[in-house]
């Protein structure tokens, strides 16, 4: 066998590997997408009598075992009948000790809350954003207050205030580029039961965060540019 030949032979052979295993990745990754997207429709059954009729968007969030930072989050509408995945499921990353109890989140316990929450304000660097929802650019100035201490406990402030901690919505990382509000906690505020409860980035699905839903940037713009005020989006969190 010539050197050339041999080499043509070695590069086909090569090439058929290459697409078997670029075949065998792609169905295992469409099982995987049909498998959490079943989970996320059994986890909304089994909680949709919670949710209003004129909720038509939802976000949900959920992870197998309840101290588990890792999560999916799917995108969910209401179409006439049922509800209906928008897009394919995305990884999320959530506190790092997992989902608290139903009703018993605390400030500073490293744990997400359970429940099914109104998607409210989203904060950003960005002057201009691609999106129907409710939007601000965030400023050195701008804080949430997590001091239960506080008369501002879990509101957001811009400026001057008297409260011991807080967090700082413009950040020098990118995890706070859009951070949409979850609203926990918010309506009534109870003193220690938890606050800064955001949407925002992650860099890397290694991270964990204090208690916030963390997303890749670009499932971020996605999830923007479907979001509609009009349709009364939600969130809905928990373990399957």
């Amino acid at each position: 066998m010539s050197s050339g030949f041999y080499y043509l032979w070695r590069m086909i052979k090569l090439s058929f590997f290459t697409l078997i295993i670029a075949i065998l990745l792609f169905s295992f990754s469409c099982r995987s997408n049909k498998k959490q997207l079943s989970a996320a429709q059994n986890f909304l059954d089994n909680n949709k009598t919670f949710i209003n009729e004129d909720v038509r968007q939802l976000l949900v969030v959920f992870n197998a075992f309840a101290g588990d930072h890792l999560a999916t989050l799917v995108a969910m509408e209401r179409t006439e009948n049922s509800w209906e995945p928008v897009f394919e499921s995305v990884p999320a990353v959530i506190g790092k000790n997992g989902f608290a109890a139903p009703g018993e989140k605390r400030e500073g316990d490293g744990m997400s809350p359970v429940g099914l929450f109104k998607l409210g304000q989203l904060f950003t660097y960005e002057g201009q954003v691609d999106t129907q929802m409710p939007y601000t650019q965030s400023t050195a100035e701008d804080k949430w207050i997590d001091d239960p201490d506080s008369p501002d406990y879990n509101r957001h402030v811009r400026g001057e205030t008297a409260a011991k901690s807080y967090e700082n919505l413009k950040l020098k990382s990118v995890h706070y580029k859009y951070c949409m509000v979850i609203e926990y906690n918010t309506n009534p505020v109870i003193k220690g039961r938890g606050s800064a409860i955001f949407l925002h980035l992650f860099e890397s699905e290694d991270e964990t965060t204090a208690g916030c839903v963390a997303i890749s940037e670009s499932d971020m713009l996605q999830l923007l540019r479907w979001l509609d005020p009009e349709k009364h989006p939600m969130i809905l969190m928990g373990t399957m």
